[in-house]
């Protein structure tokens, strides 16, 4: 086969090749057309937009799931504060209900008490306030009914011909004293003492004259008193 005849037939076939790639995309697209009604077309070409826009509304509604549960998170905390507040409150509120003063003087018609031969209680059998009884006036014993820090005062009056000697006790521990000896060119004596002291609900808190010691014991001159200052 000479050069001519060769690229003769090479042409030839190259010409029948697109010819046939030709026909076969028109027939791809014939296909695909008559596959794929207008409505069909319209939608999926409106479903890659959609899809964009739902991605977008998901993003946002987890943003807002987040937002939500951060504002549930800190009104948690708000309520758990609240509580808080008003535990505080309450108690405030108890603390200030629980009202403890009283004031009493030694009284029952008695001009003088004493002198004994032994250490003697006081018993201030004419109360003037009793706000909360923690006093008793037949013992002449304060109890503590809550926990705190008090205030305690006790003064006397007495003849200078006797001693005077008065003792504050807590429980059974001596705390503060006052007094004075015996003298025959003192006409009276005053005396007096004052403390704070943090009890305990049950503590006792008394008044202890020693032997040989006396006071007056109007309803005027020898008193006992006492308030709760704060709550512990």
């Amino acid at each position: 086969m000479n050069f001519n005849v060769l690229m003769t037939v090479l042409l030839f076939s190259d010409l029948i090749l697109a010819q046939d790639v030709s026909n076969a995309a028109e027939a791809e697209i014939s296909i695909e057309t008559q596959s794929c009604n207008p409505d069909m077309c319209d939608l999926l070409r409106e479903f890659g937009p959609m899809t964009e826009k739902l991605r977008a509304v998901e993003t946002r509604l987890k943003d807002s799931e987040t937002r939500l549960k951060d504002s549930e998170t800190r009104l948690r905390d708000s309520e758990t504060r609240l509580r808080d507040s008003e535990t505080q409150i309450l108690e405030l509120r108890s603390k200030e209900s629980t009202k403890v003063i009283f004031s009493a003087a030694t009284g029952g018609g008695l001009n003088n008490i004493g002198p004994f031969n032994t250490s003697t209680t006081l018993i201030y059998r004419t109360v003037i306030s009793n706000i909360g009884n923690a006093y008793s006036p037949s013992t002449g014993i304060f109890v503590a009914p809550v926990a705190g820090v008090y205030y305690f005062t006790f003064f006397y009056h007495a003849g200078g011909t006797n001693q005077a000697n008065l003792n504050l006790y807590k429980d059974n521990k001596l705390i503060v004293w006052t007094g004075d000896v015996k003298s025959t060119s003192d006409q009276t004596d005053n005396g007096g003492n004052a403390v704070f002291l943090q009890l305990q609900p049950g503590d006792q808190v008394y008044v202890r004259m020693d032997a040989n010691s006396w006071v007056w014991g109007t309803d005027t001159h020898t008193t006992f008193s006492g308030f709760l200052v704060t709550q512990m």
